[in-house]
Order: C-alpha cells, then structure tokens, then sequence
C-alpha cells in the first residue's frame, strides 16, 4: 500500500510515541497488578507481545473476508483463541511464571492494546507490517511492565529478577540480582500504592525526555533555518 508506514516509524511508534502503558496509557489492570518484580513484568509483557504478533498477524490475513459490520465481534474471537494458546503453553512450559500471573494471561483478551492495534492496523495494512508492528508496540508494553517492575522490586525488596530462573527457566538465572542490602527496601512499592507512584514517575520521566527533545528539535530546525 503507498500509504503504508515504514518499518522504523512502526518501531518507533510501538516503542516510544505512542507507548500503550506510558503513552496511551493502555493496559494498566497488569501493569499494576504484576508488576511487583520486573520477573512478572516481563513475563506478562512477553506473553502480551506473543498475542499481539500472532493476532495481528491472522486479523490481517483475513481482513479482506470479514465484513465491517462484524469485525470487532471476530477480531475478540481471534485474539480470544490467540490467549488461550499462549495460556496452554505457559501452564505446560513455564507453569510456575503462569501460577503467578494467574487470571491476568486470560485478562490479555480485554487488553484494549491488542484489540485498538487490531482495529487501528492490523485491519488495514498487510500481514507482515501488521506482525511487525505488534512485535514493537509487545516491546513497548514489556519494556514499560519490566522497568516499571524493576522500579518497585528495587525500592521495596532490594532485588532485581528475584526467582528469574524459577519462573523464566534455568537461562534466565543470569538476571537475578541483589540491588540492596537485605530488609532495607520500602514495602510500600511492591504493595498496590506503589504501583500507582511508580506508574506516575515513569509517565512524567518520559513526559520529560519527549518536551526535551522536541525543545532540542525545534532548535536544530530554527538553527538550519537561520543559515
């Protein structure tokens, strides 16, 4: 399509611009729920990623069979039926990490993330544009779940990736790490509140990175433009 975006503004999009948990603000039942270590987080953010590859995949391949009038209605079965195949493969393959998040895999078909990038995308541009872009906005939502975990697990346990290697796999042992000296983290960042705190800092640090370049940007234009 002549109107397709490029690869780089998709990633970019995904990742940054319009980030579904610090910049649309999508998706914050798991972000703040699963988000007490940055284990969980990225767990649930890769999980969420896998379904918004596959779905975003299959919603495009069949977009020219499914009639306007139904398509929200088979877009949800199709994302529904994505879920319950990433869920039966946690619980066979990483049953400890799909303890741990529990309902929330489930949740994942009412993530108005992966149904808007369906509607948005996914229903009008081609297969593997449509698989690229849900493989960037899954890296923005698990870069966001995973940071923000680690913001909370650092400042509450004084750890990072605490049990990677039981909920992850024996690979993922590597990560885990001791921030802190023990009993010196603030229980109140893993608890609920924390979540909330945590999510605000996050959201205002971006804010801030994104006002900075735009400032730094306009004075580059306004510099070229001079000359």
């Amino acid at each position: 399509m002549s109107d397709s975006p490029t690869a780089r503004a998709v990633a970019r999009d995904g990742l940054w611009d319009n980030n579904a948990v610090l910049g649309q603000m999508l998706g914050l039942c798991p972000a703040m729920a699963v988000t007490s270590s940055a284990t969980n987080g990225l767990g649930m953010g890769l999980a969420t990623m896998v379904v918004l590859v596959m779905s975003n995949a299959l919603i495009s391949s069949l977009r020219h069979w499914v009639s306007d009038e139904v398509r929200i209605p088979v877009f949800i079965v199709l994302i529904a039926g994505m879920v319950t195949l990433v869920d039966m493969c946690l619980n066979a393959w990483f049953h400890d990490l799909y303890k741990v998040l529990g309902i929330f895999i489930a949740l994942i078909v009412v993530n108005c993330a992966v149904l808007g990038r369906a509607e948005a995308f996914a229903s009008r541009q081609s297969a593997a544009l449509s698989a690229f872009d849900g493989l960037a906005t899954g890296l923005g939502f698990t870069l966001a779940l995973t940071v923000m975990g680690a913001l909370r697990e650092i400042t509450g346990a004084g750890t990072l990736f605490a049990n990677a290697h039981l909920l992850l796999g024996p690979h993922f042992a590597f990560l885990e790490t001791k921030v802190l000296p023990a009993d010196s983290g603030a229980l109140f960042m893993i608890l609920p509140p924390g979540g909330f705190l945590a999510l605000g800092l996050l959201i205002a640090g971006r804010r801030w990175l994104q006002r900075r370049a735009d400032r730094r940007a306009a004075a580059l234009a306004g510099a070229q433009a001079a000359h």
